[in-house]
């Protein structure tokens, strides 16, 4: 009974060794996540710099401040015509890729027909062809439509570059959907059509600005078409008239950098706006439910 109220004293790892451990785990994320903000980060850093940085200033600070390169790059670049070029060929191909995904999408995720697998093969198969071997092909339907130097062409090509990704991602957000929903609506009188609008289409907000985010992104950083189909310099997208701030026998870096900004705060700007759907939109259609 002596021994009743004693306590057995219970066996510890001792503290410095677990925060040793501790420390050194830390240690090894966040090193590499350092050096790698630092070498994505960096080179902003020396866009900023030269882009508000007087011509002639060797400063490690964007003193004095100026906008002066802003305001050349606008008014004599021409980046007032390159600018919106970009958003009105973005604001086209996202619509388009949108428009045509959506019932592309619905019919692969809930239809069964004959090559639905052939379908699927080919829209794969499209990933992997470089748009450097559309060139000639859709030089010559855009030249006998007469689209040549028209931004309607750029907006064309881009949607159809576009448009395979944004069909497998849509069928497979879809897929995740359960029909019911779709069932619960016709039998409460709504059509195929309006069973999708009012049940599906709902839900399918995330991988809708998902898809949209890609397609305009996309068009906006294209190079290669607009320089092959379009001739007019009031024409251009950005990315061809930020090369034009490179000159034959110099450059003004904080032209370029300037140009360089313009063109970037854009894409940043809407990415810091949907990145919450964003993601949600590419882990709801990465994983087939």
């Amino acid at each position: 009974m002596a021994t009743a109220g004693l306590m057995i004293p219970t066996r510890r790892l001792p503290a410095p060794i677990r925060v040793k451990r501790t420390l050194s785990f830390q240690g090894r994320i966040t090193l590499p996540l350092v050096l790698y903000c630092l070498f994505t980060l960096l080179p902003f850093y020396w866009i900023v710099l030269f882009a508000f940085r007087e011509k002639g200033s060797t400063s490690w600070a964007p003193t004095p401040f100026t906008f002066d390169n802003f305001v050349f790059v606008w008014k004599n670049v021409g980046y007032e015509y390159f600018f919106w070029n970009s958003v009105i060929v973005g604001v086209l191909v996202t619509a388009g890729t949108l428009l045509l995904a959506l019932p592309a999408g619905y019919a692969m995720a809930r239809f069964r027909f004959k090559g639905k697998q052939g379908v699927n093969l080919v829209l794969l198969c499209t990933q992997f062809v470089p748009g450097a071997m559309l060139l000639i092909p859709l030089f010559q339907i855009f030249n006998a439509m007469g689209l040549i130097n028209n931004l309607l062409s750029l907006a064309i090509a881009d949607t159809v570059f576009h448009l395979p990704l944004a069909v497998m991602f849509m069928t497979s957000f879809i897929s995740k959907i359960p029909f019911e929903l779709e069932e619960a609506a016709m039998i409460d009188g709504c059509s195929r059509f309006h069973a999708f609008r009012l049940a599906v289409l709902p839900v399918l907000g995330p991988a809708t600005i998902a898809i949209g985010s890609f397609s305009f992104i996309g068009a906006w950083n294209n190079f290669l078409f607009s320089l092959m189909f379009i001739s007019t310099q009031q024409r251009f997208t950005l990315p061809v008239g930020l090369s034009y701030t490179m000159g034959e026998y110099g450059v003004d870096f904080g032209v370029l950098a300037a140009g360089g900004l313009v063109a970037a705060l854009p894409v940043i700007v809407i990415f810091a706006f949907i990145q919450k759907f964003l993601v949600q939109g590419l882990g709801a259609g990465a994983v087939k439910g």
